[in-house]
């Protein structure tokens, strides 16, 4: 027997169990991984309190994780017990160790922890798809980045500085202010007491941003479309704040012939070749020292409800990981 944290149902962190759960040999084309360290996200949340639900219950919660190998199943030639892996997107990381797919695992290279992995797997990867497919960020555009101080942010404005960009960083305290200028970014917006869009058409010249890279979805998604330059692309890929409300696609025409869209990690590592390539671009971005991965918390696996309510009243900065 081992333990993970499970759902029975849909609410606050208070529904987050530490529990016994039973896990198996590995079946064709799955492996057992004993898992090192598990990352926490907002996604997390989302399926917690029933957005995103997870699937028939009692489920275990928590999209990326890594590990060792224990054991392999069938068929699984690529991997060999004892190898390092990770992965993002896969619900049931909260767990001292799991049966899993073998081909939605990544190797880790010797430069990178366990504890590394797990912190920048979901979020490394969607910085990942954000600058180079969802809008390529070129030398010299401006784009602006909510959250800046937090797991997805901070490496993504610290990748955008080192492809050229002018970082506008969005956050909420004057503290989360000074991590989003050491992670790169040129400018500040407090976005509790400023308006946003008119701080990026003053640090644009009155032109504003390229892209919109919005996690907050509902509170700030009308000044995200008001804080770009015609032609420009905001993009909402997270409802920290709850969903964005329906529009109507009219409005984008007067406000410069805008681009919108609502990507998803999911699409992006649907295969394995994404998946690898997606990997060794950040894996690569590490080594090189293109990217300080901020570990700023941890908790115990067993206290996941606690690191839950931090991460829900803003109290986190950078990535938090989950220790089983």
């Amino acid at each position: 027997m081992t333990h993970a944290i499970r759902i029975h149902g849909h609410g606050g962190p208070e529904v987050l169990r530490w529990e016994e759960v039973e896990v198996g040999a590995p079946g064709p084309g799955q492996v057992l991984l004993r898992q090192r360290a598990c990352g926490l996200n907002y996604i997390d949340v989302y399926q917690r309190d029933g957005l995103y639900p997870p699937g028939e219950l009692p489920a275990v919660l928590g999209m990326e994780a890594a590990g060792v190998i224990e054991a392999v199943g069938e068929g699984v030639e690529h991997l060999a017990v004892g190898d390092r892996v990770a992965y993002p997107m896969t619900q049931g990381a909260y767990a001292q160790a799991r049966l899993i797919a073998a081909d939605r695992l990544v190797r880790l290279p010797e430069t990178i922890s366990e504890r590394q992995a797990a912190a920048i797997m979901l979020k490394g990867l969607t910085a990942h798809y954000l600058l180079f497919r969802t809008y390529p960020v070129k030398p010299g555009d401006s784009i602006l980045v909510y959250a800046a101080a937090g797991g997805v942010g901070s490496l993504l404005s610290q990748w955008a500085k080192h492809l050229g960009a002018r970082v506008i960083g969005c956050v909420g305290s004057e503290e989360k202010a000074e991590i989003a200028r050491a992670n790169g970014c040129d400018h500040i917006i407090l976005y509790r007491q400023e308006d946003i869009p008119a701080k990026v058409r003053e640090f644009t010249d009155g032109e504003g941003v390229a892209v919109a890279y919005d996690a907050v979805g509902k509170a700030t998604f009308m000044a995200s479309l008001d804080s770009l330059r015609p032609f420009g692309v905001m993009v909402s890929y997270g409802n920290a704040s709850g969903k964005v409300e329906p529009f109507s696609p009219a409005i984008l025409a007067p406000k410069g012939s805008l681009y919108v869209t609502r990507p998803t990690l999911a699409t992006h590592i649907a295969t394995r070749a994404l998946l690898e390539e997606g990997a060794n671009r950040l894996f690569g971005a590490v080594t090189d020292g293109l990217l300080q991965i901020q570990i700023n918390q941890t908790y115990p696996l067993a206290e996941t409800a606690q690191a839950h309510r931090d991460l829900e009243a803003r109290k986190t900065t950078g990535s938090t990981v989950l220790l089983p």
